[in-house]
């Protein structure tokens, strides 16, 4: 068949993917354009900074981010200093922007953090802030929070301050470019400290039990000629090493606010024993069995996401990170004070350019280091601070899910019909009794039930009727793809 002869439907599908992803914003709310006066009240405060005074413009720093970021929070330099390491990390001065109490702080509020929605980014500042005078761009004078870290010849942090600073990135590095220069060995000297101390950082994570999840992440990526793909990739090294500091700076900005007994930190519990018994049983079924001897963070960096038992192993370890919270404290601190899935207390300090909850950390955690009294409008905002935060979290989750759903249907409307080789990564559950003592069911294969399937190209994630096992490798039809209701049907092949 003829090219053009399938475009209509082609622009057909994109429109209703466009609809579809427009009307999500209207059906969660999302906040919409910037108010005027929030605004005029940032463009009055860029025009108005005033940079502060100690100067560290000739410190190199660099920034690392995906290539098209441009709200960029964190800027980092390190140097060797004896058999350690002298570490100095710049977070963007958001709080020199905005005025407590202003109509800028009141939308802050509103919105929580930035939403990433595929079809345009929903910033919580206006982006003369956000992109531009706030943000640490490469040859630009910018206002900053800088953490001073000294570390032994292991990279435990043996002291650590944070002061106000004038600093000037050098250059804006992406992760992509950065691990090929790493792995061509011609990375420059703050990217060969990055690796060197990002891989001790690690090493201190597993002694002290902490655990990452490292599967692969849906993205959803635009492309130049509008439509959209997701991607699925495992995360490169640099981003595991880049991501080592910035913990770092939680940890510390934990520790100091519990020592000043002030702030706000972000806690999770422990898995409870029935949650670590389901799983060992899971890992056991799936042919890598988890003994315990092992704390559960060293296994998980064990697991290859290419494997398909263990990528099924990987999500089914996402029962084990459940029950984050944010706990503020003024006075007392509170009994539970851990993050269990970094093995410490933490807090987050190092995006306050995309999340609401760091501008405070950062202020409060500043005047503790050098000795002086939180200011009182940060003290007043920890209470409300939890329940803002865990909406806009709850928020942001719902609209990353239906928006991969609609994605992903958009994607597939096309290839109804066609079969596809898939890695189950949750088996079959039966279905739900009808009231006649028989599942209600729509499968058409085995029990009625359902589970939770893979498939690389394109990467989408769905249910899938039939009896299935995890970790096992099947091959699946497509039944339906409707892009308005964010739906996928499919049936496993006999």
């Amino acid at each position: 068949m003829p090219h053009h002869r399938l475009a209509p439907q082609v622009h057909d599908h994109n429109n209703a993917l466009e609809a579809a992803l427009s009307e999500l914003r209207v059906e969660l709310e999302l906040p919409g354009k910037y108010p005027a006066d929030a605004v005029h009240d940032a463009e009055a405060a860029v025009a108005a900074l005033q940079l502060p005074g100690e100067d560290l413009t000739g410190i190199e720093f660099v920034t690392i981010d995906p290539a098209s970021s441009t709200d960029l929070d964190q800027a980092v330099f390190m140097e060797r200093d004896g058999d350690g390491y002298h570490v100095l990390y710049a977070i963007a001065d958001v709080p020199a922007f905005v005025a407590p109490g202003g109509p800028l702080d009141a939308e802050t509020w509103r919105r929580g953090q930035t939403f990433y929605a595929p079809n345009g980014r929903i910033p919580l500042h206006p982006e003369v802030i956000s992109e531009a005078a706030g943000s640490l761009l490469p040859d630009q004078e910018c206002p900053a929070f800088v953490w001073d870290f000294r570390l032994d010849a292991r990279a435990g942090v043996t002291s650590v301050t944070v002061r106000r600073a004038r600093v000037r990135s050098r250059e804006k590095l992406s992760y992509k470019g950065a691990q090929a220069d790493l792995d061509a060995g011609t990375a420059g000297p703050v990217l060969e400290l990055l690796k060197e101390v990002g891989l001790k950082r690690v090493e201190l994570e597993r002694l002290r039990g902490g655990a990452s999840l490292n599967m692969p992440e849906q993205e959803i990526v635009q492309l130049p000629d509008g439509g959209y793909r997701i991607a699925a990739a495992p995360q490169l090294p640099v981003e595991d090493w880049n991501a080592q500091i910035s913990l770092m700076t939680g940890m510390a900005a934990a520790q100091l606010m519990l020592a000043g007994k002030v702030g706000i930190l972000r806690t999770m519990p422990a898995p409870d024993e029935r949650s670590l018994h389901h799983f060992r049983l899971q890992t056991e079924a799936l042919g890598k069995p988890w003994d315990g001897t092992a704390s559960y963070g060293e296994y998980l960096r064990t697991l290859d996401a290419a494997e398909p038992r263990q990528l099924a192993i990987l999500h089914s370890a996402g029962m084990l990170f459940r029950g984050a919270a944010y706990t503020a404290f003024d006075g007392t601190v509170p009994e539970n004070v851990v993050q269990s899935a970094i093995g410490a207390a933490y807090a987050h300090t190092t995006a306050p350019l995309r999340r609401l909850v760091d501008r405070f950390v950062l202020v409060i955690c500043e005047a503790l280091s050098n000795g002086r009294d939180v200011p009182g409008w940060a003290r007043e905002a920890l209470p409300s601070l939890p329940e803002v935060m865990a909406g806009s979290d709850q928020l942001a989750s719902r609209m990353e899910r239906m928006a991969l759903d609609t994605v992903e249907a958009a994607l597939l409307v096309n290839h109804v019909g066609q079969e596809f080789d898939a890695v189950v990564i949750a088996g079959s559950k039966p279905a739900k009794d009808n009231g006649n003592g028989n599942g209600a069911g729509n499968g058409k294969n085995g029990n009625g039930g359902s589970g939770t399937i893979q498939i690389a190209e394109p990467a989408v994630t769905a249910r899938c009727a039939g009896e299935l096992k995890s970790g096992t490798k099947v091959r699946v039809r497509l039944v339906s793809s409707d892009i308005a209701a964010r739906k996928v049907h499919f049936e496993l092949v006999a």
